[in-house]
């Protein structure tokens, strides 16, 4: 009696899978389909291979949520800051002359010097430019690391100022020429703060999702990603 042709045993990996045939493609360990119809991935991961919670589909690590502090164009920041060191150097100049010159107050020198005076009022204006550089260099230390940076830098900037004012009374100058000495450090400390601060909030970039006072007090100008240019002003 013949018997019919048995038919060929499918072939084995080495673990005794079977390594071919319809029934090893599509599903995985568990048998499950692996694709989904049309041999894409099943339904809980994202275009980018990325499963509902944040993993990816070859066991990677989680995505990490974008940083909250702002970005600072540092560039900006500091040619603003030049800029402001030769406002502050020009409004010192100005001052002692406008006082000397015109009210004829003996202001950091006699009034045999003249209207400019003497090396202290060169040192006067130079110490204006380094105060506005300092001012820079301040701010942008706090917008890399601390919250509502500008509210923080105004208490300084406006302490410092006031203690300024308050320098040249404790001097053994004539009361005018102190008077003129504090109105002059005022007019520059006003200056030197309220441009810094000007120019600080526009040069970063709020991440989305913070609120209008991140930045602090000073941050109306803020440049904010969801904000067109023309906005800024």
């Amino acid at each position: 009696m013949t018997t019919a042709p048995m038919p060929p045993e499918p072939s084995r990996d080495g673990y005794g899978r079977e390594a071919y045939g319809t029934e090893s493609y599509g599903r995985n360990g568990r048998g499950a389909d692996a694709y989904g119809p049309g041999g894409y991935a099943p339904e809980g991961y994202g275009p980018e291979g990325y499963g509902p919670d944040g993993y990816s589909r070859g066991g990677g690590r989680p995505r990490q949520p974008g940083r909250s502090r702002p970005q600072v164009d540092a560039g900006k920041l500091w040619s603003g800051g030049i800029a402001t060191a030769v406002v502050a150097a020009l409004v010192a100049l100005v001052g002692v002359l406008v006082c000397r010159w015109l009210f004829g107050i003996p202001l950091l020198a006699p009034k045999s010097d003249g209207a400019y005076g003497d090396v202290h009022t060169t040192a006067l204006v130079l110490v204006a430019a380094a105060a506005a550089l300092a001012a820079t260099g301040l701010v942008h230390l706090l917008l890399l690391s601390t919250p509502r940076p500008l509210t923080f830098f105004a208490w300084i900037v406006g302490l410092a100022t006031v203690l300024a004012v308050l320098v040249p009374f404790s001097t053994a100058a004539p009361l005018n020429a102190k008077i003129a000495t504090a109105l002059v450090d005022l007019v520059l400390g006003v200056a030197i703060g309220s441009l810094v601060s000007g120019v600080a909030a526009r040069s970063v970039r709020v991440p989305p999702g913070a609120g209008a006072g991140y930045l602090g007090a000073g941050a109306d100008g803020v440049y904010d990603e969801r904000r067109s240019s023309r906005d800024l002003g």
